[in-house]
């Protein structure tokens, strides 16, 4: 059995997904998983976390896989991992409590279970950018667009 981050992490992409699929609403998408798998209230809690942060940050969390990844319109990206990069992306840019390499390493999980075959190196690829550049210039995307 998945710990509850793994778990919350699962359940986080799959409501962002049907999201972005079906627009469903997030809150309504994850109470629903919530319901329908008797899920610890604790991975609910996380997994809440996540899908609202992503959700919340989308503008600017697309923004930075753009900017990493500019040979990949994000029309054109696979929807999963386009999801997984959100989530990760929430996790190291505005979350903070987990370390920023578990994250990835969490998101190339993610990716391998529920991606494509070239999907864990793209997600690795994109988010070791996102990482590098924080780690060397921690700035804001509206600072970033003056210059």
């Amino acid at each position: 059995m998945p710990g509850i981050r793994r778990q919350a992490r699962m359940i986080a992409l799959q409501t962002l997904y049907e999201y972005d699929i079906a627009n469903h609403a997030p809150e309504e998408v994850l109470q629903r998983h919530a319901e329908e798998r008797n899920l610890h209230p604790k991975v609910v809690e996380y997994a809440s976390e996540l899908v609202l942060g992503a959700y919340g940050h989308l503008a600017d969390i697309d923004a930075h896989i753009q900017s990493a990844a500019r040979e990949w319109p994000l029309q054109q990206m696979a929807r999963i991992d386009k999801n997984i990069l959100r989530l990760a992306i929430y996790e190291i840019l505005f979350n903070n409590t987990v370390p920023a390499k578990a994250a990835i390493n969490e998101a190339v999980e993610l990716a391998k279970t529920y991606g494509s075959e070239t999907s864990s190196r793209f997600v690795n690829g994109v988010l070791g950018t996102i990482f590098n550049r924080a780690q060397q210039q921690p700035i804001s995307k509206a600072e970033s667009e003056v210059k």
